[in-house]
């Protein structure tokens, strides 16, 4: 049972990063659209307890040490080339985000400027990826906890002490900026840019663990806890939107309200969880591109290239990096979504050993 707990609290810290341990995330998906955002944070849920069971699944199925192998398998040597490639760009796309919420954290919370924050994050970054996926999955799933407790108490703190009522509070929500149509198609699309940017570390998580019911029970848990945060965050900055909707962290803002003291520890779980997703996927993204294990020299000078481009890139703004890759890379990632939703069919039918053929330029062998 801890087992699943760890890599249920794992893929929850993969996904969890700076959008949605900050809550701005859930403020452009879900508290945008009022009382209907909460269903569209049921739809999120829903999908991501189903995809969080058959991506660790497939992971500890294919023993996989890349996305790549699982991802050509499922979807097809065509289609398969078309989702690798938005998953590669996944990985890098918000792992730029991830360097930008760090300077995000540190500049609302200290007045520090933004490249300070950053600069630590890629340094940060860039130590831990060289460690082994045991280690990254371990330092990952370590800082989970902290925040789920954060996150409760936040919800808890804030409808208990909220100034307007629901109602009242419904318009100022509604007329946040959003780029999403609808609650339904957020909901949607929440659950297909976080999995396009989780499916590559929660594959190799999976892969690493020798029981598949473990890896498949903690896959679920992962999601189904994934939603639970959703809803309680939704709710909490629905009950102070009148106070946080201007802040890159209205998370932190509501923390902030309570003591100051204790926005300084929120602000270095944030930092924490900001750290958790940018390992994911800086390190899962190193994995797809070169062979990690072959030459440390060459793997070290992969990732502080690629991190250091993302330092650069970073300095387009947290929040417009937030609105403007999330939604992209959740309609791209609606063709992952669906190679998954079919993949028992297809899959797990099949006997093991069938799976685990290799394979060449995209074909099997």
């Amino acid at each position: 049972m801890l087992r699943i707990l760890k890599i249920g609290s794992a893929f929850i810290g993969v996904i969890v990063g700076a959008g949605f341990a900050s809550g701005q995330e859930i403020l452009q998906y879900f508290t945008s659209f009022g009382y209907l955002g909460i269903l569209g944070a049921l739809v999120s849920t829903i999908l991501f307890a189903y995809l969080g069971f058959i991506l660790l699944k497939l992971g500890s199925r294919t023993r996989t040490t890349s996305h790549k192998e699982v991802i050509y398998q499922i979807c097809g040597p065509y289609l398969g080339r078309v989702v690798d490639y938005i998953i590669i760009f996944t990985l890098f796309g918000v792992g730029v985000v991830m360097l930008a919420g760090a300077g995000s954290i540190l500049q609302q919370q200290f007045g520090v400027t933004p490249f300070i924050g950053s600069l630590l994050m890629a340094i940060l970054v860039i130590a831990t990826v060289m460690l082994n996926v045991d280690k990254v999955v371990a330092v990952i799933g370590s800082v989970t906890p902290f925040l789920i407790v954060a996150i409760v108490v936040i919800g808890i703190y804030s409808i208990f002490t909220m100034d307007m009522s629901f109602a009242a509070l419904e318009p100022i929500a509604a007329s946040q900026k959003s780029t999403l149509p609808n609650w339904f198609i957020a909901g949607v699309n929440y659950a297909s840019f976080n999995i396009a940017l989780g499916a590559a570390m929660a594959l190799v998580m999976g892969g690493a663990e020798k029981n598949e019911r473990t890896a498949a029970t903690g896959g679920f848990l992962g999601g189904l806890g994934l939603g639970v945060l959703i809803l309680i965050s939704n709710l909490a900055i629905f009950s102070k939107i009148d106070v946080v909707a201007a802040y890159d962290m209205p998370m932190l803002k509501i923390v902030d309200e309570i003591s100051p003291i204790l926005a300084v520890a929120m602000s270095i779980i944030l930092f924490g969880m900001i750290f958790n997703t940018a390992v994911g996927m800086f390190y899962a993204f190193a994995a797809r591109l070169i062979d990690m294990k072959k030459s440390v020299k060459k793997t070290g000078m992969f990732i502080t290239v690629t991190v250091g481009v993302g330092f650069a890139a970073s300095f387009f703004g947290f929040t417009k990096l937030v609105a403007f890759f999330y939604p992209l890379i959740g309609y791209l990632g609606l063709l992952l979504i669906a190679a998954l939703i079919v993949a028992p069919f297809r899959f797990f039918r099949k006997p093991k050993a069938d799976k685990t053929k290799a394979m060449d330029n995209g074909k099997f062998v």
